[in-house]
């Protein structure tokens, strides 16, 4: 993977849009990329995986705020990057989701993510030539080419040095989670998961299993009533067995004998129940002939009566015929003498002479129907001229009360109109003072600034001529070593010489006179750190100058945006500013209600003129229709006033009328009524006269005598023929030949044979419920004692099997048998983190110059947690393998480094070759010395020497004078900008 080109357009710290050129840049294999603290250097990285991958690494990807504050509004947001993957070239642009201004109206709106990739030149096969825009498939379509996730390409590209060191200083733990997301190895994590759940399952279906079992020999031993053994329950359950045989044979000897007797004194009590129940029925006939014989007399009289109400019988219908006759006469003369009272003038009157006054009558009444309707027409139009009077009233004074308050409005609508312009003017003056807060606001902030910057300026003046004291001091040392170690050099030299050995100035073998020094003699490596120490103090010394300068430069800024302004002026001015916000604010805020009033209240007037129009029409409509009603009304009156007469209305006098025809018609029907019953009485005397004569009756009252209820005539019927059926029952009954030489005197004892045969059935059901209870009991145990014998037989091998399941899913899991406490996982991940260890050893050794190397260790962690991802170091100073905790500022680095080489050379293998042409180095070589420093740059011109690109992000001033390439960032308060310096 090969970058070209790098567009941010509304990114991060950068405003506009910047182009960053890495061809440029990576034409000498190595360029520096430096700037300003928070310019915006580790921003283009992340804009890098956000053009890949979609997001950002590390915390600043949890948090999604991805555009400027200081862009303008209508400024897209924007990534381009333009790569080569797999001789691919293609461009990649993404908007990320953002919070934007409305184009209309007020308020926000959010600006939808989207992604874009196309390719430059040739079109892969499989792709189309437009390119892929969707997110997901875009995504999908990077992972694939580059063929890493977004976790491990930030981990192999963007090498961030901090990481790595706490991945040397990690436990096995935190190892394991970032190995995991580098190397992919969830298969074996779910090789791990899928013995786990295996053993859980195969651990339940034992149990499972088991409690079967458990539950078989609790049933056995509950129906065979005895306590269940722990250990030889298959003899157990065989004598349980033939204990239970041994009692069905004793209750089937009981049952056949029980059964035997029972039978025997079943037949004898039969028998004589039979002989009993003859005695019964012989005596039985005896007893109802005998009362048959006594009640003779009586059956002639109940015959005698049963003959006398047959013949009332055929009388009694018409004699009650002739009753209610008599009843209707009695009640049409009772009728006829009422309807009498209420017309006393029609006493000799007929019932026709009745018809026709009361026909008059009605004709009369059917002349005055008309009148009664206009009648009534007369209170309905009184009612109505009553209502409309006062609906006049009610017009007339709502129209005085819209008058006024039509009087009232234009005052109100004048008031309203002068809020408004007043409301309008403060909005016009309001955006000037905010504008002028935010400008006093930012003087504030830089006055209150100005004394610190003051106390950063003195504090950087004193360090820096404590280190320029400090960096002429070491120099001074190191000069003077050097004076020292060059006025005993002919005596060190001298203290070299040996007899018969050659002098190395002159080759002879004679020391006559060796030269001395009265001195102590200057060891080179005490020169040697005096040289370090004096570089040190002049890195010192430019770090101080540089700071002083920044701090200098940061003053003058504030005193020239000052100017002739105080803190307390400032203050003054900004708390006024404020006040003039805050109330033209608030008379802003009122300008759409005071519109909206005005709005309304003219409605309203329009409204109320309408309303005034209406009422006033409607009064003048009401009292036209008043006066023409009133004469109306005087009209009619005088012709109902001589239509009602002395009543007090027409319709009065008209139910009068009516009335007393109906009275008339009502006496002439009852008239009529009587002179029919009267007829109707005297046929009927006639008719029952005739039939008393004829069934032999005197008079009605000898007929009434004789008569009888229906139901007792039956009742007497049926206690004459019963007696004959008892009669002929009981002589066929004592004719029977069964009955042949019974006695009724004969006796017999039923009850003691009955008793017997109770008693003995009592036994053999007894010994019945035994012998079912025996055999079902023994069926029981039988059945169970199968069930516990295939349990026993299917646990076994189940048993087996998961003991061995639960020995390899131990060993899978680091547990049990497992000497070194690694998972599958683990293991896997400690080979792979041995070949991290191999790949970074070969370069940490370079580094080093030789002193240190990385050592795997899978021993097993302190209390027997897991292990297998150890990381140490051998020291060949001293031979041996300390912590990587032990190492020092410079040495972590240089061992982080390694790391993150190492590693990223075995990712790129494991993920499919050598595609990483483009590395990112981040910060850490401000801890190295100067030698030290030489040696990592070898090591990165030797990663530079196979085509790769690598960048480096950092402060140190050193690397500036190193690398002739670089790409600076520039902060500014318009937002950060790029530029480029060429070799």
């Amino acid at each position: 993977m090969r970058l070209h080109r790098l567009e941010v357009a509304a990114f991060g710290p950068y405003a506009g849009r910047e182009v960053v050129d890495f061809d440029a840049l990576g034409a000498d294999g190595l360029f520096l990329l430096h700037g300003d603290t928070g310019a915006g250097k580790t921003t283009l990285l992340d804009a890098i995986a956000f053009a890949l991958f979609g997001t950002v690494p590390g915390a600043r990807g949890e948090v999604k705020r991805l555009r400027c504050d200081l862009a303008e509004p209508d400024q897209v947001t924007e990534v381009v990057l333009e790569l080569t993957v797999q001789g691919q070239r293609m461009r990649i642009a993404r908007n990320p989701e953002y919070q934007r201004p409305k184009r209309r109206g007020e308020g926000m709106t959010v600006q939808q993510a989207k992604a874009v990739l196309s390719w430059v030149g040739t079109v892969p096969a499989g792709h189309v030539a437009e390119g892929i825009t969707r997110i997901d498939e875009v995504a999908r379509t990077v992972e694939r080419l580059i063929g890493m996730t977004h976790e491990q390409f930030f981990q192999v590209v963007l090498l961030p040095q901090g990481e790595f060191a706490r991945f040397l200083r990690a436990n096995t733990a935190e190892r394991e989670e970032l190995l995991e997301r580098l190397f992919g190895t969830e298969r074996f994590s779910d090789v791990e998961d899928w013995f786990a759940n295996l053993r859980a399952e195969r651990g339940r279906e034992l149990q499972a299993r088991q409690q079967s079992l458990r539950e078989w020999v609790a049933r056995f031993a509950q129906v065979a009533g005895q306590e269940a053994p722990e250990e030889g329950q298959a003899e157990w359950v065989d004598e349980v067995l033939a204990e239970s045989a041994r009692r069905v044979g004793e209750a089937q000897e009981r049952d056949t004998k029980a059964r035997a007797a029972a039978k025997k004194a079943e037949a004898i009590w039969q028998e004589n129940r039979s002989t009993a129940e003859r005695i019964r029925r012989v005596r039985t006939a005896y007893t109802r002939l005998s009362v048959i014989a006594e009640q003779a007399d009586q059956r002639a009289e109940w015959a005698e009566e049963v003959e006398a109400a047959h013949r009332a019988a055929g009388v009694v219908a018409e004699a009650d015929l002739l009753d209610r006759r008599l009843d209707q006469f009695a009640e049409a003369e009772a009728a006829e003498a009422l309807r009498s009272q209420e017309v006393p003038d029609a006493a000799d009157s007929s019932a026709a002479e009745l018809r026709a006054r009361a026909g008059g009558l009605r004709e009369e009444a059917g002349a005055l129907a008309e009148l009664v309707a206009e009648s009534e027409q007369q209170h309905q139009d009184l009612a109505r001229r009553e209502q409309l009077t006062a609906v006049a009233a009610k017009a007339e004074k709502q129209a005085g009360e819209f008058a006024a308050e039509l009087g009232a409005a234009p005052e109100k609508v004048a008031a309203l109109r002068a809020e408004a312009a007043a409301a309008a003017e403060a909005e016009a003056k309001l955006d000037s003072a905010r504008a002028r807060v935010d400008e006093l606001t930012a003087l504030a902030r830089d006055a209150d600034e100005m004394p610190r910057v003051k106390q950063i300026v003195e504090r950087a003046r004193v360090a820096v001529s404590e280190a320029v004291d400090g960096h002429q001091q070491a120099r001074q040392h190191r000069l003077d070593l050097r004076e020292r170690r060059l006025e005993g050099m002919a005596a060190e030299l001298a203290a070299g010489l040996h007899a018969g050995e050659d002098c190395p100035v002159c080759g002879s073998t004679d020391h006559p006179s060796p030269a001395t020094h009265t001195g102590g003699l200057v060891d080179p490596e005490d020169e040697r750190r005096a040289e370090v120490a004096e570089q040190q103090a002049h890195t010192r010394r430019e770090k101080a100058k540089a700071a002083l300068q920044e701090a200098e430069n940061r003053l003058t800024v504030l005193i020239e945006r000052l100017g002739e302004h105080t803190a307390e002026t400032l203050r003054t001015g900004l708390g006024e500013a404020r006040a003039l916000v805050a109330t033209l604010s608030e008379a802003a805020r009122r300008r759409p209600d005071l519109d909206t009033r005005i709005v309304a209240l003219e409605r309203k007037i329009e409204k109320l003129t309408e309303q005034r129009g209406a009422a006033e029409r409607r009064a003048v409509e009401i009292a036209t229709e008043v006066r023409g009603l009133t004469e109306r009304l005087t009209e009619r009156e005088r012709r109902l006033e001589s239509a009602r007469g002395e009543f007090a209305d027409v319709a009065a006098r008209r139910r009068h009328l009516l009335g007393f025809a109906a009275r008339l018609d009502a006496l002439a029907e009852a008239r009529l009524s009587v002179a029919g019953a009267r007829e109707r009485r005297d046929e009927q005397a006639k008719l029952v006269k005739e039939a008393l004569r004829a069934k032999g009756f005197a008079d009605l009252d000898e007929m009434r005598a004789a008569a009888r209820p229906e139901e007792q005539i039956t009742k007497l019927e049926a206690s004459l023929a019963d007696a004959k059926v008892m009669e002929r029952a009981a002589r066929e009954e004592l004719a029977q030949p069964d009955l042949f030489g019974i006695s009724p005197e004969d006796e017999i004892d039923v009850g003691a044979s009955a008793d017997a045969a109770q008693d003995t059935r009592g036994e053999a059901e007894q010994a019945l419920v035994a012998l079912r209870a025996a055999t079902s009991r023994h069926a029981d145990l039988t059945k169970l004692a199968e069930r516990m014998t295939s349990s026993m037989a299917d646990l076994a091998p189940v048993e087996e099997r998961y003991l061995e399941l639960k020995a390899l899913a131990e060993v899978v899991n680091g547990r049990g048998q497992n000497a070194r406490k690694m998972s599958l996982r683990s293991y896997v991940l400690a080979a792979r983190l041995e070949e991290v260890a191999v790949a970074a050893t070969a370069r940490l050794r370079t580094m080093s110059q030789g002193r240190y190397s990385f050592v795997h260790s899978d021993a097993a962690g302190a209390r027997g947690t897991r292990g297998g991802l150890g990381l140490d170091v051998l020291d060949d100073y001293s031979g041996t393998i300390r912590p990587a905790k032990t190492l020092s500022g410079g040495e972590s680095f240089l061992a982080s480094l390694s790391l993150a080489l190492g590693l990223a050379d075995v990712v790129a293998a494991e993920t499919g070759g050598a595609l990483l042409d483009t590395l990112f180095i981040d910060e850490g070589f401000g801890t190295l010395d100067a030698e030290t420093l030489d040696i990592v740059m070898n090591i990165l011109d030797e990663l530079r020497a196979g085509g790769r690109v690598v960048g480096l992000v950092s402060h140190v001033e050193e690397l500036r004078q190193r690398i002739p390439t670089r790409l600076r960032v520039r902060k500014a308060r318009t937002g950060s900008s790029v530029e480029i310096h060429a070799a």
